[in-house]
């Protein structure tokens, strides 16, 4: 980040990149949860779960690429090793039912996982502070997350 970029920033730098590599793991772990629910989702309707959790996936892992790029541009860097994400991570697993077919017990557990996301975000957007001139860049960034995973809980609670 370059000097302009790094004046305007007014929060503790070193707690907003630890936020935000805690978001980056939850959002690898939801990417891989929903890739695969989709992959294992059994019964009548599961081509419908399959290709919405397919879908909300890609989305998580755009997720993932935006807050890598704002650590990276914050002076921070991302986490090399996957064991590392888990420890990291806020929402450390999708809690699906031991029964594939259950689709509604999948469905419920995505539910849940986005619940938790949706968690974290408003958590960051309020270590940024009730105005947004604390970082401009990164509650634009959290903000556009966070609608997104508000989305992604009604979809999925819409399925149920």
């Amino acid at each position: 980040m370059g000097k302009k970029g790094r004046e305007i920033v007014k929060v503790d730098v070193e707690r907003l990149i630890e936020l935000l590599k805690k978001a980056f793991a939850d959002e690898w772990i939801a990417y891989y949860s929903y890739k695969w629910a989709a992959d294992m989702a059994e019964g009548l309707k599961s081509p419908i779960l399959a290709q919405v959790a397919d879908k909300i996936a890609d989305e998580e892992e755009e997720h993932a690429d935006e807050l890598a790029e704002r650590i990276i541009e914050l002076g921070g860097e991302v986490p090399r090793d996957l064991e590392k994400l888990y420890d990291l991570a806020n929402c450390k697993k999708v809690k699906y039912p031991q029964d594939v077919r259950d689709l509604k017990g999948m469905l419920e557990a995505l539910v849940e996982a986005e619940g938790c996301a949706i968690e974290v975000y408003n958590n960051i957007i309020r270590f940024l502070g009730p105005c947004y001139d604390k970082d401009v860049r990164t509650f634009h960034l959290i903000q556009h997350i966070l609608s997104e995973e508000i989305k992604h809980e009604e979809t999925f609670e819409n399925l149920i």
